[in-house]
Formats: structure tokens, sequence, C-alpha cells
């Protein structure tokens, strides 16, 4: 338990140095397949290595160019944005600042007077400033990420004949080797397919709220496309947040309500739908353990750690799968199914 602790205390506080190194693990295992594909067809592993990096690399890029000047403006525009749905929402307010309004009353009347020191408030840092910082340190995690992940796939299959000769029994060697190769085949697996997933969603999300007239409708596919990576989560985030940008451009409320309402049921169809029959053979994860994963690594690391949440569910999953020692561990984390069938 202690060891436990310790481990997560580090990982806390080494957030910057840990997490790029584990987003580049996770481009690495997610490209290895590709790569070794690619080199099928005589490309040296560094040339395809390099290829595969640079598509990565200009994806992400395409991303920023596309949502980066809309996004820098709503946020430099965040507190005419408030005041608008405030506005917009005056009737709904104006119950709420009531009961905040008899609520400060009844603290007035029943607080004594006091004499004591007054009290120092810190001024928080502006909205911009804090998403420049933002912006800032995902910019480093992901470019340290993809320069490891370029190491990784350059060397081949150096990495797997290390692994080998690490251990000493024949048997050992060839359980460490299937657990590798298990390891990159599900989590390349699950990675490839929820990113076409997620990509079929942004496009379904931006073409129905282009067709009921919302401003932006690409941009909101793109946060449906990258939203969609946080299990359970970002289609709740998604939904809020077209909800509000909704409720400022449309004059009718409650035709501001259908947009929210789209995003909400095609994120639906595609979680209960969609993403159980691609990858639900593949998932097999109890949906407690996901989600207390994701809660965890979120309350951790924030958004990054949602994100790499459930990969490193699946990483530790089939690690405890391998070991006999942990398959008491690894039956906890299986899903229903599973269950029966072990305890069967």
């Amino acid at each position: 338990m202690l060891t436990t602790i310790a481990i997560f205390a580090v990982v806390y506080f080494a957030r910057d140095l840990v997490l790029p190194v584990m987003l580049g693990f996770l481009f690495a295992l997610t490209l290895s397949p590709i790569n070794r594909y690619l080199q099928k067809f005589g490309l040296p592993a560094a040339v395809s290595a390099a290829f595969l990096i640079f598509l990565s690399a200009l994806s992400i890029g395409a991303v920023v160019f596309f949502a980066g000047d809309t996004v820098r403006s709503w946020t430099e525009d965040a507190p005419s944005i408030a005041r608008e749905l405030k506005h917009k929402l005056s009737g709904v307010t104006e119950a709420i600042d009531a009961v905040k309004d008899a609520s400060s009353q009844v603290e007035e009347m029943t607080a004594a007077p006091s004499d004591g020191p007054q009290e120092v408030v810190v001024q928080q840092p502006g909205l911009l400033n804090s998403a420049v910082t933002v912006v800032a340190s995902s910019a480093t995690s992901i470019g340290v990420a993809l320069i490891l992940a370029l190491f990784l796939l350059s060397s081949g299959d150096l990495f797997y004949i290390k692994l080998v000769r690490a251990f000493p029994k024949l048997s050992e060697k060839k359980k460490a080797l299937a657990t590798v190769y298990d390891i990159e085949r599900q989590v390349s697996g699950y990675l490839l397919t929820i990113t076409a997933i997620n990509a079929g969603l942004g496009v379904s999300v931006g073409v129905a709220l282009w067709l009921i007239g919302l401003e932006y409708a690409y941009v909101w596919g793109i946060a449906a496309f990258l939203l969609n990576y946080l299990p359970i989560l970002g289609g709740i985030a998604g939904t809020l947040l077209v909800a509000v940008h909704a409720i400022i451009f449309f004059d009718s409320l409650s035709f501001a309500l259908v947009a929210p309402l789209v995003y909400q049921t095609l994120t639906s169809i595609e979680a209960q739908f969609i993403t159980p029959y691609l990858i639900g053979k593949r998932l097999k994860l109890n949906i407690v353990a996901v989600f207390l994963t994701v809660v965890l690594w979120a309350w951790l690391w924030g958004v990054a750690g949602a994100l790499v949440a459930v990969p490193f569910l699946l990483v530790f999953k089939i690690i405890c799968d391998k070991i006999d020692e942990l398959h008491i561990i690894a039956n906890f984390l299986s899903a229903a199914e599973n269950n029966a069938r072990l305890s069967g």
C-alpha cells in the first residue's frame, strides 16, 4: 500500500516528465503495426517511422490550424460571452440569484462581528494567460512524445530483442514476448479503432449542426472528435459546451436546445451501439473500473490523465492476465461476461 501511494505521489508531482514519456509509448504502440507493415515493402524502420510521425504531427497541426483561431477568439471574448449567456438565461438566473441573496442575508444576520485581521485575496491569473500556459505545456508534451515515439519506432525490433535477452529461461522469454505483442496488438487496435470512430462522429456532428444552422459547426465537429477520447465524460462536456454556444447564437431558447439534443443523440448512438460493436470484444474491461480509472487519472493529471486512462488500464489488465499472481486483479478488471466465464 505504501508503495502504491509513493508511486501515485511521484506520478502526480512528476507529471511534466512522466506524461510525455507515456504519450510517446502510446504513440509508438499505436503505430508499431503500421510501421512493421510498411517495412514489408522494403522501407527501413527509420524511414517508415519518420513518415508516420510526420503524418501524426501534420494531423495535430491541421486540428490546431482549423480550430485554433476560433477557440482563441472565444477565450478572449469569454467575459462578453458570459454576459450574453446570463442575459439569455435571465429567467433562470433571477431565481438562482434570489436564493443566493436570501442565503447571504441569513449569513450576515447570524455572523458575529469580528475585528480580526483583514482577509488577503490572491488574484488568480486571467483566463487568457491560463489558456496560453496550458497550450504551451501541451505543445511541449506532444513534441517530446512524438520525438520519443520516433526513436522507439526507428529502433525496429531492438526493444523486443533486449527484452528477450533480459530473461534467463526460455519460458520466461516466451511469456515476456507474448505479453509485449499482446499489449501492442490490443492497445494499437483500440486506439486506431477509436480514432476512426471519433472521426466519423466528428463528421456527423459537424454536418448535423451545420444543417440546423449553428455557427462554427466544423469546430464542434473537431471538438466532438477530441472529446470522445474521454470515456463517459467527453460526451457530457461536449453537450454542455454546444448548449452554451447555441443559446448565445440562436434567438429562440427552445430552438437553441436542438443543438445539444442532436449532439447528445449522436454521441449516445456511438456509445451504445457503434463502439460496443466495433471494440466490445477487444476492450474486455469492467465499466466501473474504466470510470474509476478515468476519474483517478483526471484527478492526477486533468484532461491529459483522462485521455491516457483507458490505454493505461488496458495495458495493466494484459499484464495481470499474463502473471499468475495477478489473475485475481485481472478478474476484477474484466467485463461481466469474462467474470462469469472465469467463475464457471
